[in-house]
This record gives C-alpha cells, structure tokens and sequence, in this order.
C-alpha cells in the first residue's frame, strides 16, 4: 500500500508542477519588468518634451545653462541612490527629464528661432525612426551586444573630454562634426546594448532601464541636431 501512498503522489505532482510553473512565473516577472520600463521610459520623454516647450518661454535657463546641466548630473546621481525607494525614485526620474528638457530648450529653441524648425523635426524623425529600428533588431538578432559595456563607456568618457575641451577652448565646427558623428554612433549602439540588458532582465530596477533608454534617445537625438544644424547652416 506504501507504494500508492496517495499523500506520496499528491507531493511528487505539486513538487513537479512548481518546478514547471517557476520558469513561467519568472518569464511573467520579466515581461512585467520590461513593459514598466518602457512605460517609465515613455513618460519620461513626454515630461521631457514639455519641459523643452516650457523651457523656450523662460529666458533664465539660457543664463544659467550650466548650472541646469549640473543639476542634471546631482539628479543622475541621486536616481542611482533612491532607485529601490518607491515614489522617491519615480520622482527623481522624472525631475531629471524635466530638467533634461529645460537644458534641451537651449538648442531646440535657437533652432526654431533661426527658422529652422524643420531641422528640429527632421531630428526627432530620423532619432525615432533609428530607436525603434535598433530596439526591434536588438530584441530579435541573436548577437549579443551586452558584452559592450566597456568600449562603449571608454567611449563616452572621450566624447565627454573632447566635447568640454571644443566648448571651452577650441570652438572648431568641424571638431564638433566629429564629436557629433561619432556620438550618433555611440549611442546607437548604447541602445542595443541597453535593449538587451533590459529584456535580459538585467537591470535592478525598471527605473535604471528607463534611464538608460532616455539618456540613449536624447543624446541620439542631440547629435543628430547638431549635424543637421551644422550642414543646415553650411547651406
């Protein structure tokens, strides 16, 4: 009778329906965790787009430039210590896209004002259009662009110096091409590799992978302004 031990039976199915239902329910916490994500990551660029709009009426933050910029970085910053702090991470990422925006009116706003609106457009067109054509690759190609990490930040930290060193001493358009070429590259591939990262489900936390898309889309965007606006002017 030991051998139809009815207890026995109903302990050996429940032990093999959670070892089935445990990569389920782990495939369920993923797709959760990238569609808040993506919706962090939206919400973002719609706070930042209205802090552009709001930011080319307020004459100050052309002034202060910097100091918005520095803002932007302390709030980088302190996303990484209140990410796992519900609200206050929310908060923080969304007071970055706004601050984002404001910085961002700077250049937009010299743009529109120049009359050169269509440039503006023409650079959220082809930054859109590039995302989602990298995201849609970077989620279906079987190559995989997370071991990047390094050369793309080894990048960025080159980008970041000559970029300071063009804006405050040397003030070459060409050298800003470059800087602006390169950059495109850069962070189009930074969106592979943080498209991977996030349905690898290898961020900590949806905020850090909304993160990390807005910082991609609005620096691709940045570049691709800054070339259309130079060859724009050379016309």
């Amino acid at each position: 009778m030991a051998l139809y031990d009815r207890d026995y039976v109903k302990n050996s199915t429940t032990t093999v329906a959670h070892e089935q239902a445990a990569p389920i329910q782990e495939e369920s916490d993923l797709a959760a965790f990238i569609k808040q994500t993506y919706q962090l990551f939206a919400g973002s660029l719609l706070v930042g787009a209205a802090g552009a709009y709001v930011g080319m009426g307020i004459p100050a933050i052309r002034e202060y430039y910097w100091g918005f910029v520095i803002l932007e970085f302390a709030l980088i910053f302190g996303i990484g210590f209140a990410k796992a702090k519900p609200g206050l991470n929310l908060f923080m990422l969304f007071a970055f896209a706004l601050v984002s925006g404001l910085t961002m009116s700077v250049m937009v706003g010299h743009f529109i004002s120049a009359g050169a609106g269509g440039v503006v457009a023409n650079a959220l067109i082809l930054t859109t259009v590039a995302f989602g054509g990298l995201s849609m690759f970077a989620m279906n190609t079987k190559r995989d662009f997370t071991t990047m990490g390094k050369m793309l930040f080894i990048t960025l930290i080159v980008i970041i110096v000559a970029g300071l060193l063009n804006a405050f001493w040397l003030h070459n358009p060409w050298m800003q091409v470059g800087i602006a070429s390169i950059s495109a590259i850069l962070f189009s591939a930074f969106i592979l590799y943080d498209t991977q990262n996030i349905i690898k489900g290898n961020y900590g936390h949806p905020v850090d992978g909304a993160l990390a898309l807005y910082l991609d889309f609005i620096n691709l965007f940045t570049s691709l302004l800054q070339i259309l606006g130079i060859f724009g002017n050379d016309d």
